[in-house]
């Protein structure tokens, strides 16, 4: 059977005429504004149970959604179930609201601005209101505003996650700006973490940022660990790779490791904190540091620009999955990737029964001097 397709015009008529409009968008969508009259009844809802909704086949039924593509397919499934007098409108709810014909919002306030922004993860199931919601209550430390820090913070702000704390107590520098996207030339000498959370804000002014000029040490790393749901490693340097890695073993915080040297990379997750014997720390992996030979930094030895890109949006999307409960994470496995080949590896990685710091049963042995730890 042929699926009628009515311009808003028509349907609004036919409308009047008695024949019933089934608005079939998510109940999220629903919430900004729907054709005056109709019923609200998700797609998925009405395929999987049609006659609890329609229960006449002959009865004519008008179906409505965004753009017109959902309603037509809809129509097409009520049809194939024997449905006899189906009409889709085309253009949806845009064209009916382009057109000036009458819509309603439900009832109390509505966060117009929370659904437009957070459109395409409402639409997804893992997701949905539930899980953004859940984004908005989130709280990130992501330590370090540079390479690694710059793309990772850009897309969690971009997700909606509710507070991100960064910290770093350096500035904006030109040789800065190939790979630290974060910044621009005319924020040169400001702190990074003040050029952050302008970049941030003007992206996504319902992210709270929390700007700390500050090196991050075994005195306030308490402190900045303090009501976060995880931490995001964007340091530069070894100290405070094992300092935060204990930290977070201490506090039960998972852990999102990223690391670039020259045209390689490597992102985990350590969750030893939180389930020790099952997956390993950082420590577990490096139970001691390289020799600085070995592990010479980016200003000295150079990056390639994108690269950070790559291993910071890995970093982020662990830290999306790790927050919203879905997927399975990087814990006891690294994941290496190597540009110049566009090639990926992964290693599985497994928790060492004798690690100092996270070994099921071992008590805290406090913070050390990492600086000397990892000057051998």
């Amino acid at each position: 059977m042929a699926i009628q397709e009515l311009t808003p015009a028509q349907a609004r008529q036919r409308q009047q005429q008695g024949v019933r409009l089934i608005d079939v968008r998510d109940a999220h969508e629903r919430l900004t504004g729907m054709a005056e009259g109709a019923d609200g009844i998700d797609r998925a809802v009405l395929e999987a149970a049609p006659l609890a909704h329609a229960p006449d086949l002959q009865a004519p039924l008008l179906l409505i959604c965004q753009s017109g593509r959902r309603s037509m397919q809809a129509a097409e499934t009520l049809a194939a179930l024997g449905y006899t007098d189906l009409a889709s409108i085309a253009g949806g709810t845009s064209a009916w609201q382009a057109d000036g014909l009458p819509t309603v919002l439900p009832d109390g306030d509505v966060d117009l601005d929370f659904h437009e922004r957070y459109s395409r993860h409402l639409k997804l199931p893992e997701i949905g209101l539930a899980g953004q919601q859940r984004l908005a209550e989130a709280t990130v430390l992501v330590i370090g505003a540079g390479g690694l820090g710059s793309p990772a913070a850009y897309y969690l702000a971009a997700a909606g996650v509710g507070t991100l704390r960064i910290a770093d107590d350096d500035v904006v520098d030109r040789s800065n700006l190939q790979r630290q996207i974060l910044h621009a030339e005319d924020r040169i000498g400001q702190p990074k973490v003040q050029s952050a959370a302008t970049t941030l804000g003007a992206l996504n002014p319902r992210t709270r940022i929390e700007a700390v000029a500050e090196r991050v040490t075994s005195d306030n790393v308490d402190r900045l660990l303090d009501g976060v749901d995880l931490v995001l490693d964007g340091a530069d340097n070894f100290p405070v790779r094992y300092l935060l890695n204990d930290a977070c073993v201490l506090h039960g915080v998972p852990l999102v490791y990223g690391a670039v040297h020259r045209f390689d990379g490597q992102v985990s997750v350590f969750d030893a904190g939180r389930r020790r014997g099952e997956c390993p720390c950082y420590r577990c992996l490096f139970p001691e540091p390289p020799p600085a030979e070995a592990a010479p930094n980016c200003s000295e030895v150079g990056v390639l620009g994108v690269l950070p890109g790559v291993i910071g949006l890995l970093q982020a999307t662990e830290a999306l999955k790790l927050l919203l409960g879905i997927g399975v994470p990087l814990a006891g496995r690294l994941l290496q990737f190597e540009a110049l080949r566009m090639q990926f590896r992964e290693t599985r990685l497994s928790p060492d029964p004798d690690c100092p710091v996270c070994a099921p049963g071992r008590a805290f042995p406090g913070y050390i001097d990492y600086a000397a730890f990892c000057a051998g």
